[in-house]
């Protein structure tokens, strides 16, 4: 009877360990489907795979998918009751953009019957800014339920809203930061930052001292990922909520999402750096495992050697491509300097 018992223990451990990275799996299905052309391409479902996936199959999309459908409803009002002084042929797609402006950065009037009340828009949130104390913090669920969100899910549900509407919208990347970049037939390119509500100009970028010309040259930072480059960076997503679901895993499902990425796009940093990184903890598992902390000694170890050459030979790659980290402290000050200083980083063009 208690062999019995036992068994049935390991097998139940067994199922739910299956049931439990069956929703990574799926996740990383969805996403390799899309970039494949296997399935009609949506950036909401990817994001829904991957914060369902932290879930574990508990997450409501019904309501999340009526939260959205609430804030469409809102910006198509807008449409209706309001009108740019813009004139250009691209006009329709120009008032779609000032519409999800609005909703997620201002503060609008709305008349319900006889009273009028004050949309209150999303806000910026600066308590566990990079997810550390709790991942989904990152997530656009999240930014759904509070109304407060980060340089991850507010231009997550920018770019959501955008589909929603029927027009593209573009994520681009600094360092330890996501933003938005459009192009009109007026002025060409021009940044939107949601966690301030300001349209930057590349200065205010590159003014933080941590993006290398090279950087720029070879797409690192502030380019305009197409979708499928953004769905690339959902892998990356991915690969981090299977580590904080499983801290103890053996790196096989993050190198899988970071190859698949860098196959997308080989300069995408988040991909490069996920790669790199998860060799180094491979590397420090073997170390740990022979008991010592002499890298020398490990490196007598074939396996460990092939693996230091190879995380060597990608950090080196990716500080070549002109990749710098920002210090979080700087990261934070940076960003407050787009409010402290507007006049100075301003896009002045999009007042006009």
């Amino acid at each position: 009877m208690h062999k019995i018992i036992l068994i049935s223990i390991f097998f139940i451990g067994i199922f739910s360990k299956a049931q439990e990275n069956r929703f990574y799996s799926d996740a990383y299905q969805t996403i390799d489907n899309m970039l494949n052309d296997k399935q009609k391409y949506s950036f909401k479902e990817g994001v829904f795979a991957v914060e369902n996936a932290y879930y574990q199959g508990k997450y409501d999309t019904v309501e999340l998918n009526n939260k959205i459908k609430f804030l469409k409803h809102f910006c198509n009002l807008l449409l209706k009751n309001r009108k740019l002084t813009y004139t250009d042929k691209d006009e329709a797609k120009v008032n779609k953009y000032a519409a999800i402006y609005t909703v997620m950065c201002e503060a609008t009037p709305v008349i319900m019957k006889n009273d009028t009340v004050k949309y209150k828009p999303f806000a910026y949130d600066f308590e566990d800014v990079f997810g550390h104390t709790e991942l989904s913090n990152l997530f656009v669920s999240k930014l759904l339920d509070t109304q407060k969100g980060n340089c991850n899910s507010m231009p997550y549900l920018y770019k959501i809203l955008a589909e929603e509407l029927g027009v593209d919208a573009n994520l681009a990347l600094a360092p330890n930061h996501v933003y938005i970049k459009h192009n009109i037939k007026s002025i060409g390119w021009y940044n939107t930052e949601l966690t301030s509500g300001i349209f930057p100009i590349d200065a205010w970028l590159s003014a933080s001292g941590f993006i290398h010309l090279d950087a720029i040259k070879n797409g690192v930072f502030m380019k305009a990922l197409n979708n499928k480059e953004s769905l690339a960076l959902l892998l990356v997503d991915l690969a981090n909520a299977y580590n904080r679901n499983y801290p103890g895993n053996d790196g096989s499902f993050a190198l899988k999402c970071a190859e698949r990425a860098i196959q997308i796009y080989s300069y995408l940093p988040n991909a490069l750096l996920l790669q790199a990184e998860t060799h180094t903890k491979q590397f420090q598992k073997l170390m740990k495992e022979q008991n010592t902390k002499d890298i020398q000694a490990t490196l007598s170890n074939p396996k460990a050697k092939e693996l230091f050459d190879t995380m060597n030979k990608e950090y080196t790659y990716i500080h070549k491509i002109g990749y710098r980290s920002m210090p979080e402290e700087m990261y934070l000050d940076w960003l407050v300097s787009l409010k402290t200083e507007r006049s100075k980083y301003e896009d002045t063009r999009l007042s006009k």
